[in-house]
């Protein structure tokens, strides 16, 4: 999901990239840097190693796969506790959207990738190609690049991760500045459990090393982070010949109905907008309520957000965690400070101290009077902040929905199935949720990515896997019979074409006159294709 900041480079003559804890400024670790100038050599050491990894099955990479799995779950308190160091997230949110998805995910892939990944047959219905056999391969790209977030800094690298080695690719992983120690904890789970070393390669630097990575002869690039950074992403790649899929963030709306269930509907705008302090690129950003029912939602709204607990992201209680760096607590009161100025209001929430903390903390906040000349209605906020609009209409909502140059996630609330089903058909994102928000994340089997600016290409799913792998078509001709397009050409030839149209695709008159005028170049034609010189 797309962070609104990018991390900085690290300084040109540090050998080392320091770790910070966002809640107490503290030190939690550190990791060795490498030049640009390194990454292409990184690249091809991966290659001379990939190949023999592709030479397993995927049911025997598959197993690797699983392996990992059963070591995410023997080191989940120890892995939690480093996401919440490194990142700040609250510990149950550690567990519940880092390391519980990801251990689902890589048994998901364990199981169903081998079928996913097996030889497709194709059917031939027509009946000039009855005696040939088709099917599509699915072959490794080679090396797969993953340039992963500071957000969620270990579920989407992990999944990427996954999908690309048992689709049998070698990896080389790119993490955020600010979460390195992840990066390196992600590497060694997948080595422990069984993956060749060299295979997995993890990279530290700054920016300057995810373009690196972008412009070597990496096969493929799985980018996630900023619009600006993804379309520069996009473009070198284009300049290579080669794929990217890129998520690059979402304004998610949220359509309430007069007929939801309001407090449930109240309870799923609290998560979806304030978990992870509200840094999540699928996020509920904006809320479109009924005019009916807008005074109780928004109650419930305020009043569940006053009550969610803002501190200690190490204590199992804890909601709102700080926010991941001093720049991105600044760029969140930007845009709330500007929307007030412009006449919107704060019904609860903003900047708080936390005794004993040194780190930036956001309480919930929950902004009224908003309209879309705003920047708040315009830009990603990335924070604990949510605008709320009334509205009189279905289809003012889905309009104003629309208005955005995001299409990430989106979702209905309401009490009839078909209605909101039928709003989310019109509604310009590349996931509609009806009565849920963003939980697919943590469901594998479902595809994840967005139209407009939110980003190109697909992750998770079969159609994550189709992303990490060249589609070959092979087909096999018994040799019984030439074709009967084959050389050479003359009037009977055309003749009996013209006829063939006819009887393949006519229907009864046209088929029948097809085979009185093309009964003799037909059969002339045919004594051609059956005839052996051999």
């Amino acid at each position: 999901m797309a962070p609104k900041t990018a991390a900085p480079d690290a300084p040109e003559k540090t050998a080392t990239l320091e770790s910070f804890n966002p809640a107490t400024g503290e030190v939690v670790g550190e990791v060795p840097t490498i030049t640009p100038d390194q990454v292409q050599g990184i690249v091809d050491e991966v290659a001379a190693v990939q190949p023999a990894w592709a030479q397993l099955s995927a049911s025997d990479r598959a197993g690797y796969i699983d392996r990992a799995a059963a070591i995410l779950l023997e080191r989940i308190d120890e892995i939690a506790r480093l996401l919440t160091a490194e990142q700040g997230k609250p510990i149950s949110e550690s567990y519940t959207m880092e390391l519980l998805p990801s251990i689902d995910a890589l048994k998901w892939c364990a199981k169903e990738g081998p079928k996913i990944l097996k030889d497709e047959k194709i059917s031939f219905p027509q009946a000039l190609f009855k005696t040939k056999t088709s099917k599509f391969r699915f072959q490794p790209i080679g090396v797969v690049g993953v340039i992963a977030p500071w957000n969620y800094p270990w579920t989407i690298p992990v999944q990427e991760i996954a999908i690309a080695l048992l689709c049998g690719n070698g990896v080389v992983l790119k993490p955020a500045s600010l979460t390195p120690l992840l990066g390196e904890e992600i590497q060694r789970a997948f080595e422990d459990a069984g993956v060749p070393q060299g295979l997995i390669r993890t990279v530290h630097g700054g920016g300057r090393i995810g373009d690196a990575l972008t412009k070597s002869s990496a096969g493929k690039i799985f980018f996630t982070g900023s619009v600006p950074v993804g379309y520069k992403v996009g473009e070198e790649c284009a300049k290579l010949m080669k794929g990217c899929v890129l998520e690059l963030g979402g304004k998610d709306p949220m359509i309430v109905l007069e007929d939801a269930k309001m407090d449930f509907a109240a309870a799923g705008a609290l998560w979806g907008s304030f978990a992870n302090s509200g840094q999540t690129c699928a996020g509920i950003e904006r809320i479109y309520v009924r005019r009916e029912v807008s005074d109780r939602f928004i109650g419930d709204l305020v009043s569940g957000a006053t009550g969610l607990k803002v501190g200690d992201p190490t204590e199992v209680d804890t909601e709102i965690g700080p926010m991941v760096s001093e720049d991105q607590y600044h760029l969140v009161n930007e845009l709330v400070d500007d929307a007030i100025a412009n006449g919107a209001e704060r019904l609860c929430g903003g900047p708080v101290e936390i005794e004993g903390f040194t780190g930036k903390f956001i309480a919930p906040t929950v902004l009224t009077g908003v309209n879309h000349d705003m920047r708040i209605m315009k830009e990603e906020i990335f924070g604990p902040v949510v605008t709320v609009m009334t509205v009189d209409s279905d289809e003012e909502a889905l309009r104003l929905s629309n208005d955005s140059e995001f299409g990430l996630g989106a979702s209905v609330w309401t009490g009839d199935r078909q209605r909101g089903e039928r709003i989310g058909d019109q509604i310009e994102a590349g996931m509609v949720w009806i009565n849920d928000h963003m939980f697919t994340h943590g469901a594998c089997q479902c595809t994840w990515g967005g139209v407009k600016d939110s980003g190109l290409g697909h992750s998770h799913s079969k159609f994550g896997f189709y992303e990490c792998v060249e589609i070959k078509l092979v087909t096999y001709e018994r040799g019984l019979a030439r074709n009967f397009w084959w050389h050479p050409y003359d009037q009977t030839f055309s003749d009996a074409i013209r006829s063939s149209a006819k009887l393949l695709y006519g229907k009864g008159g046209e088929r029948i006159e097809g085979l009185k005028s093309g009964a003799g170049p037909l059969l002339k034609v045919g004594r051609r294709v059956i005839r052996r010189d051999d």
